[in-house]
């Protein structure tokens, strides 16, 4: 059985980009599910990595951060795909208004626990890719 991680509006707010008041307008207008924990509105993993992957085509996403983030930083994310086979696995994260995709061995991803909803860093230098869990 997988347990569904569930992100504060904070959280999710960072890895979409956004500022938390837009995460709390999204909310309020449907266009992101939340549910209340311990008096705090969260949204599931699976409904996160959702909404991070529509703004890729969205155009609110030029509003985001995005203009202030260095390709040597690391891009906090939530991962939207995994595709794994016998030897490698392919990881797509949503980071902000950014898709990200890294190519790792299965064994990599596996020990990283990454499936969709998953909270990751990707730290991008050069041509590589590599995906941190927080």
């Amino acid at each position: 059985m997988t347990v569904v991680q569930h992100y504060r509006v904070s959280e999710a707010a960072e890895i979409l980009g956004v500022s938390d008041d837009t995460v709390r307008r999204w909310i309020d207008a449907g266009r992101v599910p939340s549910t209340e924990v311990d008096g705090f509105k969260v949204v599931a993993g699976p409904d996160l990595a959702r909404t991070a992957a529509g703004l890729v085509a969205d155009l609110d996403r030029e509003r985001s951060r995005a203009g202030s983030v260095s390709a040597r930083n690391r891009l906090p994310g939530i991962v939207t795909d995994v595709l794994r086979d016998t030897v490698m696995a392919q990881v797509d994260l949503i980071c902000g208004p950014y898709r990200v995709v890294s190519l790792m061995s299965r064994e990599a991803a596996d020990e990283l626990g990454l499936e969709v909803g998953v909270r990751a860093y990707a730290s991008v230098k050069s041509t590589n890719v590599i995906v941190e869990r927080p």
